[in-house]
């Protein structure tokens, strides 16, 4: 047996191998084995940092930042995660102030000066927008003459009439497997169509499954379209039998948001009362802008069809109760155990159109389970986490079987947490191309009972994730 630190070296040494791997979890528990061992050395921290940065745990990776330099002051490796970190969740003054140190510690750095000049953009973008805000802006489809709108000549694909129809979107799905856009009057005409659609629906939508008819949930795709394809083909496709719920980030980071949405949106209007969309974090302007699909909108359309989504994305229902038995939302519980149900149906989403720092909205699009009872702060660094008591508590008052939840990777794709109260879901693959996961789906018979099924991720054209993403982040894939 060698000393406490020597043991502590071997077993950083085993999370470097494991973080190689790209297990980051694996590697996190063991930085923190050898943090246990010896809790003085700075690299422990500063590796553990950016495991949990690939693992969106940024709360986490800020407070290991911390540590480091509290042992190191001059750890410019520290500076760049908790910089990193706090850019990932746009808090970006005070990534600047980091990166600002870096780039002083170390001035040759030009990865640290570009994402410093990155920051100050943002910064200054942000504070423009803001003021130029309005309270009642009018809608982007204000003034969209989309009868006269002329379908550009170069376009061959199946024509949109007033209705969607499934020759249409199989057609569309063909287009885009091939690398091909949809003509701009079509996509005006599929965003404008579900969004009126939504608007409709309630905060909270509520759906039987009836005898011969099945529903699949299935959770973030972020931008995966050919995983996507992977999900149809195993699941099957929506019918007028087959229902489907995708709850929340169906865009950002996957190069093929705008071909996720459309599909979605496509089958929204086919099967408005059997095709269902939660609205997820990722569904917000700040995550758009931040994490590719503004500027994939702008690249593949225009800057009008992204106000669109925007507008479409903030109508959204945030909730969608099958059977009064399961509870399906895209992060969590709430802060508050007088929660209920009927505080949900009663939200009224359209007051604000972004979730914000605090509140229901916010806390049903950001929040994760945790295994300790009570509520704890977010490894994040935005929102909460919620126990398994405070699961149970909600079910029993409501009546319910469990609350389904996605909004965070899990290796298997799915887990059954909290004692069977508390289920993720997650339905991106090999997550950026960088993580190794399952995907996974549920389906849901009349009878309630939950049949999940794992996935692996299918091959793509070579185009990275976070192509269109702000140059801010490229350094965090």
């Amino acid at each position: 047996m060698g000393s406490p630190q020597e043991e502590a070296v071997e077993l950083k040494n085993k999370g470097n191998e494991a973080f190689k791997r790209q297990d980051w979890p694996t590697a996190v528990e063991l930085y923190t084995k050898a943090i246990e061992k010896y809790d003085k050395e700075p690299s422990f921290f500063t590796n553990r940092a950016q495991a949990n940065i690939k693992l969106e745990a940024y709360g986490s990776a800020i407070i290991d930042a911390d540590k480091a330099i509290e042992l190191d002051p001059n750890n410019v490796k520290a500076y760049y995660r908790r910089a990193s970190a706090n850019t990932a969740i746009l808090h970006h003054q005070d990534a600047l102030r980091d990166w600002k140190l870096v780039v002083k510690k170390a001035p040759n750095d030009a990865s640290a000066k570009l994402r410093m000049a990155e920051s100050n953009k943002i910064i200054k973008r942000d504070a423009f927008l803001k003021a130029i805000e309005v309270e009642d802006a009018p809608s982007a489809a204000e003034g969209l003459d989309l009868e006269h709108m002329v379908v550009d000549s170069s376009y061959d694909g199946a024509k949109l009439g007033d209705k969607m129809t499934l020759e249409f979107i199989e057609d569309m799905i063909q287009r885009f497997k091939d690398g091909k856009r949809l003509a701009k009057k079509y996509v005006y005409q599929i965003i404008v169509a579900v969004m009126d659609i939504v608007r409709k629906e309630p905060t909270m939508v509520e759906h039987e499954v009836e005898e011969g008819h099945e529903i699949t949930v299935c959770g973030d795709t972020h931008g995966q379209f050919f995983d996507l394809m992977e999900i149809f083909r195993l699941a099957g496709k929506p019918t007028e039998k087959h229902s489907f719920l995708f709850n929340g980030d169906f865009v950002d980071r996957g190069s093929w948001s705008t071909e996720i949405a459309l599909t979605l949106y496509a089958y929204k209007w086919l099967y408005p009362d059997k095709f269902f969309l939660n609205r997820g974090n990722h569904e917000t302007d700040d995550m758009n802008r931040m994490y590719g699909f503004e500027g994939e909108c702008r690249a593949k359309y225009t800057e009008r069809v992204y106000k669109l989504f925007s507008e479409s994305f903030s109508a959204l229902p945030l909730a969608t109760l099958i059977g009064k038995k399961y509870f399906v939302l895209h992060g969590g519980l709430f802060s508050d155990d007088n929660i209920t149900l009927d505080d949900v149906r009663k939200l009224n989403r359209f007051k604000q159109r972004q979730p914000g720092q605090s509140g229901l909205m916010m806390e049903m699009l950001w929040t994760d389970p945790q295994t300790q009872n009570g509520r704890g702060p977010s490894k994040r660094g935005v929102g909460l986490q919620f126990g398994p008591d405070v699961t149970k508590r909600f079910c029993k008052a409501n009546g319910l079987e469990a609350v389904i939840r996605s909004h965070e990777v899990r290796m298997d794709g799915y887990e059954v947490e909290h004692d069977g109260k508390c289920i993720t879901v997650f339905s991106a693959p090999h997550y950026c191309d960088s993580t190794g996961n399952k995907g996974a789906f549920i389906k849901i018979g009349p009878d309630y009972k939950l049949n999940f099924t794992q996935f692996e991720a299918v091959p793509h054209p070579d185009v990275k994730p976070m192509a269109y993403a702000s140059n801010g982040l490229q350094g965090l894939m």
